[in-house]
Parts: C-alpha cells; sequence; structure tokens
C-alpha cells in the first residue's frame, strides 16, 4: 500500500473503552521501580491497594489503539519507526480503577525528508464513563521510512529549552535487569524489550528499556523531588526521547525549577548518555491539584 499523507491524517480511529483495575496501577507502578524499598512509605500508595493512588503518565498506556501503523493500509514502513516526545496533560486526577475512553487523531504531518522520515504528530484524549476529560496524551512518531512524499517540513512545536546552569535538583533511580519483562505486562509486548535476538537485530547488544518506562521513571523523580508523592500536583509532563536505556542502568534526572513551569532532562549514569531532552513539567503549588 503506497504511503498517503492526506489519507492519514483523515484516519477515522474507534474510540477505545478501556476498564483498568487497582491491580492494573499497581503493576504500571512497579514497572516504574515504585515500591523499591518496600518500607518507604511516600511509595507505598503506588503499590498498596489502601489509600491507592495512580501514577499521572499512566494515562499514557489507556485508551491505546494498539500499534495502528503496522496495519497494511498506512503505508508505513513501521520496522523503521521511533517514538520521538511524549507529552500528559492531566485536566483531572487519574483515579487508581476507572473505564476511560480513548479517542485518537492524526494531527500533523511533517516531510523531513528521504534521510529523516515522515514525522506524525498523534493525539489521544481520555475521557470517563460520564463523557468528562481526564487526560491529554500526544506524542511524536518518526516513521523514517516514509520521508520524501512532498508534504511541508515544518513548523514543528518548539521544544523546551534547559537552561545552561547547574540544575536545582537531582533525583537518581535505580532500574533493574528484569525492568523491562515488568513493564512490558502493561501494554507494550514489543519483542524488542523482552528477547535478546531481537534486540540483536535491531542493532542493539541486549532488550532496551521501554521509552514510555523512562518517560514514567522521570515522572517519579518529579513526584518524589517536587511533589512530595502528591500525584495530583503534577498537571503536565513533557519530553524527548534522545537514546535508549538499558535494564539496569541508574537514570539520573535533573531539574530546573519547584512549581509552575519546570524543566528536567535525564541520563544513563554509567554511560553518561542522554536518554530524555527538553524535559518540561508542570508542577502546582498547592496539592489541590488539577483544575
Amino acid at each position: 500500500m503506497a504511503f498517503d499523507p492526506d489519507k492519514l491524517l483523515q484516519r477515522r480511529f474507534v474510540p477505545v473503552a478501556q476498564s483498568y483495575t487497582a491491580k492494573d496501577s499497581i503493576l504500571y507502578a512497579l514497572g516504574l521501580g515504585f515500591g523499591r524499598d518496600p518500607l518507604d512509605a511516600r511509595e507505598l500508595p503506588f503499590v498498596y491497594e489502601e489509600r491507592q493512588q495512580a501514577v499521572p503518565t499512566q494515562a499514557a498506556v489507556l485508551g491505546y489503539p494498539g500499534f495502528w501503523m503496522k496495519e497494511p493500509d498506512t503505508g508505513i514502513d513501521w520496522r523503521k519507526v521511533l517514538h520521538a516526545s511524549q507529552s500528559v496533560q492531566l485536566h483531572r486526577p487519574l483515579a487508581p480503577a476507572a473505564t476511560v475512553i480513548g479517542r485518537t487523531r492524526v494531527k500533523a504531518i511533517l516531510d523531513k525528508g528521504p534521510e529523516v522520515g515522515a514525522l506524525f504528530f498523534v493525539e489521544r484524549t481520555l475521557e470517563d464513563s460520564d463523557g468528562e476529560l481526564l487526560a491529554t496524551v500526544e506524542q511524536a512518531v518518526m516513521a523514517r521510512g516514509n520521508g520524501g512524499f512532498g508534504g511541508a517540513s515544518g513548523p514543528s512545536p518548539a521544544a523546551a529549552k534547559v537552561p545552561d546552569t547547574p540544575p536545582d535538583h537531582v533525583c537518581d533511580l535505580p532500574t533493574s535487569p528484569s525492568q523491562a519483562l515488568l513493564y512490558r505486562l502493561s501494554g507494550d509486548l514489543n519483542p524488542l524489550h523482552a528477547d535478546p535476538e531481537v534486540a540483536r537485530v535491531g542493532g542493539f547488544e541486549r532488550p532496551i528499556l521501554h521509552g514510555l518506562c523512562t518517560y514514567g521513571i522521570a515522572c517519579h523523580a518529579l513526584l518524589r523531588t517536587l511533589c512530595g508523592y502528591v500525584p495530583q500536583r503534577l498537571r503536565r509532563i513533557d519530553t524527548r526521547f534522545t537514546s535508549p536505556v538499558y535494564p539496569g542502568e541508574t537514570i539520573r534526572v535533573e531539574i530546573w525549577g519547584s512549581q509552575g513551569e519546570v524543566r528536567f532532562r535525564a541520563t544513563a549514569l554509567e554511560r553518561q548518555v542522554m536518554v530524555l531532552n527538553n524535559g518540561l513539567a508542570v508542577i502546582d503549588a498547592a496539592a489541590g491539584g488539577p483544575r
């Protein structure tokens, strides 16, 4: 099937109703490394059903229409697709168990040329069962095999700039060697994150951590460092993916600012490789959370 950007911009996605349970929210939090110290009372509500809370970035894995770029009618070379950026904006606090409806659309496609690819901007809104807006989830995806189709090359959204000064806060969070095997149970079963042979074919020495897991770990760092583990205070978190993490590495999150709009980036500490950049988060000063 030929690649037709106009057809993809008009693509209709069936709304996805998803019911998730307290167990699903606990599994998601465990996949990010919450509860590593089971005596840490600050993290316990994310991994224990008493007074349970949901991690805000769980919105990124809810109401997802599946890997639609792999469908033959898209004309997309799905083997060359890369996750470029991610954003979650919370309009209401995420419940630890609920039914949500995800509505997906392709917002824009930019032509970055045959050497780079086609850059997709995809939006998903999450509503509760009463139709109230819970979250807006956006991602940019680079289809490296589909550039040069003759479309506009810009403008691209401006990236949040990380200051050229020492960070105000630093948070180091370890990952475990088996973390990708646990995180994948929250929905992303791509064998790149589990099968050593598939990882080698993809050019990696071993299975890599999911980008959305690294994203969720950055969320954990923000909750720990700036929010006192009150998830309602984190209203938005955006970032760009720059390099993969290998399970077992330590992720260092550097943060500029303490409330309002803050900036962050993340590094795989052992290799000194930046894995997230251009991070922007919106932190409520009060515990009241999203309004």
